[in-house]
Parts: structure tokens; C-alpha cells; sequence
């Protein structure tokens, strides 16, 4: 007999600007999808394509986001696994066993505790049902993207997605940072503070995040 399994993971860790997503997936064992693999293996178009037949067939989906003021006050690794609690908290479905991607997961015994939980690194790549929650977390945050490059223009959210990219830096540089930036990720935080005028630095300067690794880009 099969159980019902949930993958989880996130899409939007190391962005300068935007929320981090996280999506929980319940996949059908009747109805399987072929191709899943790590959102970042797959061309846009592919992944598009996935998360549509992901939506159509699994048991349940659901996504959770974490707004770049909870990344501030909480830090990105905190943020991150509150996404993912609420995401599993959506699903339509009560699983029986957790795979979350990484090597940590959210605290969920208060919510979860009969549930069997257990991390993969590298599960996106994997286990199906977790590249299947990498997909669906990726598409949904570009598109969140896209739409707030509308909100906020002139910085290319709707290309780089808030990544420290050349051109997004230079776009900071000239324009400062937007309501949604993330002040505490460097350089921002850096900029902020005064440790760095914004115009001297250079645009393919190394980028660093103000928090613990988690191991679930």
C-alpha cells in the first residue's frame, strides 16, 4: 500500500529582493509525471509545462511564502523554514511521510508529530515529489517576480528574479533599494549602514548573505 508522501522545497534563498517561496507536493502514484528533476535543470518553458501537469494530477500542492520583512527580522534560514511549515500546513491532503530538501527541517512536531520526517540533500535532483515542490516553488516566484518588476520597474526583476546580478547591482546603485529588498543580505546591509557608498561598488563584486547557510538552493 502506498503512503502519502510530501516533498518540500524553496525557490528564492539567495535573491537580493522579493520573498523566499516554498511549496509542498502530494504526488499521485497513479497518475506519475515523467521529467521531474531540479527546477534548475529545466529550461523555463519545460518547467512551466511540469508545473501545470504537476497541478492537474497530484493529490495536493501547496505554496507559502516568506516576504522580505520576515527575511529581515527573522533571517533567511528562519524565513525559509516558516514558508515550508506553512506550505505543508496548506496542503489539501495530510501526508504520512515528509521529505524536505536540505539538511534541516522545520520544527513540525506540534502540527506533524505522527508524521514520519526526513531531509535529503540534494532531493530535488532525487526524489521525485521534492523536484516536484522545486518546480512548482520556482514557477510561482518568477511569476511573483514579473509581477512586482511592474510594481518596482527600472532594477530587471523580471529577468535576473532579484539576484545579485551586474545589472541589478548597478540598478541599485543608481536608484537605491526598493520597498522589497532585503536590507539585511550584503551588500545591501553593508550599503545601508554606510560601510559602502552604493556608486563605489564594482558590479561583479562578490555577493554574501547576513545568515546560516541552508543547504536547499
Amino acid at each position: 500500500m502506498n503512503i502519502l508522501v510530501a516533498g518540500v522545497d524553496e525557490a528564492g534563498r539567495g535573491p537580493l529582493a522579493g520573498p523566499v517561496v516554498a511549496a509542498a507536493v502530494i504526488l499521485d502514484p497513479q497518475r506519475p509525471i515523467r521529467g521531474l528533476r531540479d527546477s534548475k535543470q529545466l529550461t523555463p518553458q519545460r518547467r512551466e509545462v511540469l508545473a501545470l501537469r504537476i497541478r492537474e494530477r497530484a493529490l495536493g500542492v501547496a505554496i507559502a511564502e516568506a516576504d522580505h520583512g520576515e527575511i529581515d527580522l527573522f533571517n533567511i534560514l528562519q524565513a525559509t523554514l516558516l514558508a515550508m511549515k506553512w506550505a505543508l500546513l496548506g496542503l489539501q491532503v495530510r501526508p504520512e511521510k515528509i521529505i524536505i530538501d536540505g539538511n534541516i527541517s522545520p520544527q513540525l512536531t506540534d502540527c506533524f508529530g505522527d508524521c514520519s520526517v526526513e531531509t535529503v540533500i540534494d532531493g530535488d535532483e532525487s526524489v521525485p515529489c521534492v523536484s516536484a515542490a522545486s518546480i512548482i516553488a520556482k514557477t510561482h516566484r518568477d511569476a511573483l517576480m514579473r509581477d512586482l518588476d511592474r510594481a518596482y520597474p527600472g532594477y530587471g526583476l523580471a529577468i535576473h528574479y532579484g539576484y545579485g546580478t551586474a545589472a541589478h547591482l548597478e540598478a541599485l546603485a543608481r536608484l537605491g533599494p526598493s520597498p522589497i529588498h532585503r536590507r539585511s543580505f550584503n551588500p545591501l546591509r553593508g550599503w545601508l549602514s554606510g560601510q559602502l557608498p552604493f556608486a563605489s561598488l564594482h558590479a561583479d563584486t562578490p555577493l554574501c548573505e547576513s545568515c546560516t547557510p541552508l543547504d536547499c538552493t
